[in-house]
């Protein structure tokens, strides 16, 4: 049997399992499994580096599905290559319920599945920031123990999505050589030829973005592996267009969008096996066939057993250092930092912004840990999340803490996911909240995935002022608390700020998100306490002096709004009592005892927040007061906003005392 030969009989492989399992499933997209099967069978065969048997192997070279509606693409080759979880019955499960086969790759459901995909152009985008992880640990770690690349497949759709340019910019800039990304060009969508709606040169979009890029026949395997291995070469990220027949082996539906995303019919598949030389019932992959792709999985494993070799040489303290970080978890230093934060807060009890007060806490948190890596969407002195000593990445110089991710928001939020999941690295950056709609794709990812990304979201009210409604959020809060596993913190104060920060760093299996004040704060009238008050989600500031007749919930900003409310309406009379919710999240999943305990059995609730009313229910009930946003903001000093929004002492006083007043009987 001649290399070529073997190679089709390889691809073909791919190409019956994606037919079979799409058929079976009734749904599912055939054409780009069939029409990218020779270009993962010489990627998988002869130069992406991994061992089914150690699927974590942490120096493995990571393969990312962008187009991730080609999934059975992924799974095939899973199969093949021996992965012991991707078993030939999950294939016959495409799609079904409780398969690890769902109809797009999901992080988490099997080995060598490295990441979720399918909303296009966020695979490519979170491949940059693992390709960005590699270089930024291989200069902390050296070759010896990180030294790999970082491969995708991406349709013509994830090159349309916008999110792919910010990407590609930022990947050329950075120059990041260990970035191969392996464009289907098959020219069609699901509306039809591609010429309905782009024209874009590619290849020369990617060389304007500092990116070498090259065209081959992606359905010639000489010239797939030599540009591979170029790419390897490169000093500079690469782009390979690979142009491909969409369905191939489809005789009457290759090349056209009926196959991009239907089954392609019990006839069309036996005509396939016909003209793919293919007589074998369906997902039955031949033994000598099977052989060659499980020979195939072997290929690294020499490598994979001479890195460990290396590893188990290094010094014990390097050696500990890589394997914490790769375990994700924090060092001890991180809650003596806080403590000793918390410890100068109470005594100096500063009046700060808590984005001010959450750059004190990132200057003990960074001392603290060495694996957090910060950032900023061209906001780094409005974020404030650049803290001293915090050297920033560049330009064939990866040494560094600090990302400059210009005006990006959307490919910053993605990359932080690529580092999350890269592993070794703790990232966390920043924006103004309102901005944090251009990151809710990647956000949605983060907390689907269950990813420890930091998000840090500045100007999150009318606070910020002059900047107008456009720059206000309104709704972002009760949008970002809708999202299952993501949690929103937004602090009252300096010591609120930090203990969030704690709390989010400990939390290895979710992301969060800090909503932080533009505007400077008081310090909340408390005692040092070695709790993190912030932990439970809620929790009484200040308490009645009698049984309370007013309950007073807020966050961030607006707790000091409550405090002087509780004031007035206690020399009114009307004991009043002050609860801080720095995490509607948090205080969710409290036992019904502690909720009972806060929510307390005052005959009035009063919720305070500049922010729409959404979520608020929960603690206030539907017939509980909301003091908050109703519309959109405007241009103006914050304290004339607060005033002419109604979000005032005064206005909070108004509306307790008309409920607490005796009503007329009818």
């Amino acid at each position: 049997m001649t290399d070529a030969e073997k190679h089709a009989l390889m691809a073909n492989a791919i190409r019956a399992l994606a037919m079979d399992a799409v058929q079976t499933a009734k749904s599912g997209h055939p054409g780009l499994p069939m029409g990218a099967a020779d270009l993962a069978t010489v990627l998988f065969t002869k130069h992406l580096r991994f061992d089914p048997k150690d699927p974590y192997w942490p120096d493995r070279d990571r393969f990312v599905l962008s187009a991730g509606h080609g999934s059975m693409l992924l799974y095939s080759l899973l199969y093949l290559l021996g992965y012991e979880d991707m078993t030939i019955e999950q294939l016959k499960q495409f799609r079904q319920l409780g398969s690890r086969t769902a109809g797009h790759p999901e992080y988490g459901y099997a080995a060598g599945i490295e990441t979720t995909t399918g909303p296009l152009g966020q695979g490519l985008a979170t491949a940059v920031g693992m390709a960005l992880a590699e270089r930024v640990l291989n200069a902390r770690f050296g070759d010896d123990v990180v030294d790999h690349y970082t491969y995708v497949l991406a349709s013509d759709g994830d090159l349309m999505e916008g999110i792919s340019q910010e990407a590609i910019a930022l990947a050329g800039h950075l120059r990041l050589n260990r970035l191969i990304v392996i464009f289907d060009d098959n020219r069609i969508t699901i509306d039809g030829d591609i010429a309905l709606s782009d024209s874009t040169d590619q290849v020369a979009r990617f060389e304007a973005s500092g990116w070498d890029a090259v065209r081959i026949d992606g359905h010639a395997p000489d010239q797939i592996d030599a540009a591979l291995a170029d790419a390897r070469r490169n000093d500079r990220p690469t782009l390979i267009a690979a142009r491909t027949i969409i369905g191939y082996g489809a005789p009457n539906k290759c090349g056209k969008a009926a196959c991009h995303g239907s089954p392609l019919g019990a006839e069309e598949i036996a005509a396939a096996r016909i003209g793919l030389n293919w007589p074998y019932e369906a997902f039955h992959i031949p033994p000598d066939i099977l052989d060659a792709w499980r020979i195939a999985g072997l290929r690294s494993r020499a490598a994979r057993k001479e890195w460990s070799a290396r590893f188990d040489k290094l010094d014990a303290q390097r050696r500990g250092e890589f394997e914490r970080r790769l375990t994700g978890e924090v060092p001890v230093a991180l809650d003596k930092a806080i403590r000793a934060l918390k410890e100068e807060l109470a005594g100096s009890r500063p009046k700060v912004a808590t984005r001010k007060a959450s750059e004190l806490a990132l200057e003990r948190v960074n001392a603290a840990i060495p694996d957090t890596i910060g950032g900023s969407a061209d906001l780094t002195g409005s974020n404030n999340t650049r803290t001293s000593g915090l050297r920033a990445v560049a330009p064939g110089d990866y040494d560094g803490r600090f990302v400059h991710y210009g005006i990006r928001e959307h490919g910053m939020a993605a990359a932080m996911n690529g580092m999350a999941l890269h592993g070794g690295l703790i990232p966390y950056s920043g924006t103004f909240l309102t901005f944090s709609d251009y990151c809710r794709p990647a956000i949605r990812l983060s907390a689907l995935m269950k990813q420890r990304v930091v998000y840090v979201m500045t100007h999150d009210s009318i606070g910020l002022g002059e900047d107008g409604p456009t720059h206000q959020p309104v709704e972002q809060l009760a949008a970002l608390r809708a999202m299952p596993n993501l949690v929103v913190y937004r602090p009252a104060d300096a010591v609120e700020t930090a203990e969030c920060w704690q709390l989010a760093l400990h939390d290895r299996d979710r992301p969060s998100l800090l909503a932080l004040t533009r505007q400077d704060l008081p310090a909340l009238p408390l005692e040092l306490s070695d709790e993190n008050r912030c932990a439970r989600g809620a929790y009484v500031v200040e308490p009645s002096s009698g049984e309370a007749a007013v309950s007073l919930f807020a966050t961030g900003s607006e707790v000091a709004i409550a405090l002087a409310a509780k004031q007035r309406l206690d020399e009114l009379g009307h004991p009043a009592r002050v609860i801080s919710v720095p995490s509607f999240e948090r205080f969710a999943a409290q036992n019904g005892s502690y909720r009972r305990e806060i929510l307390g059995t005052a005959p009035v609730r009063v919720g305070i927040e500049a922010a729409v009313r959404q979520g608020w229910d929960a603690i206030i009930g539907t017939d509980g007061i909301f003091v908050g946003m109703h519309d959109f903001g405007a241009s103006a000093p914050y304290e004339a906003l607060y005033s002419h929004f109604g979000i005032t002492p005064e206005r909070v006083v108004e509306l307790a005392l008309a409920r607490l007043a005796p009503q007329p009987s009818s």
